[in-house]
């Protein structure tokens, strides 16, 4: 599969993925990365995702450890900022990724609704 030398860093990229695996900390990285300097505090995050303190405390906590975001606490207050800029180019490829999904899709479906309509057969067994 991959070498001994290899692992620890597929490993390292499989965590990210693990890291970014939730709608909410998707959410949180597109409010930093569209806020000033990619870094906004707490009671912005909580505002913009609508999530409960703790909720929001948890995710953040995840994003941390995976080393996607950081914080600085000052006095009473806490900004977190996205670890590295690239971070966005990531959420900006994604977004592209998933808006030509959803345009196939769209295709299919035009495709299948200009197909010629089919006879139902009334008293067939069901």
């Amino acid at each position: 599969m991959f070498s001994d030398r290899e692992a620890p860093l597929y490993e390292i990229k499989a965590n990210l993925f693990k890291g970014l695996a939730h709608p909410a900390r998707i959410r949180i990285l597109e409010i930093l990365a569209a806020s000033p300097g990619q870094s906004c505090p707490v009671s912005e995050l909580l505002e913009g995702t609508g999530l409960e303190a703790s909720h929001l405390s948890q995710h953040l906590a995840t994003l941390r450890r995976h080393r996607v975001v950081t914080s600085v606490r000052t006095a009473n207050s806490v900004t977190y900022s996205l670890a590295h800029p690239t971070v966005a180019e990531l959420l900006a490829i994604a977004r592209t990724f998933l808006l030509d999904t959803l345009s196939e899709t769209r295709e299919q479906l035009e495709a299948a609704s200009a197909l010629p309509a089919v006879a139902a057969h009334h008293g067939a067994a069901r």
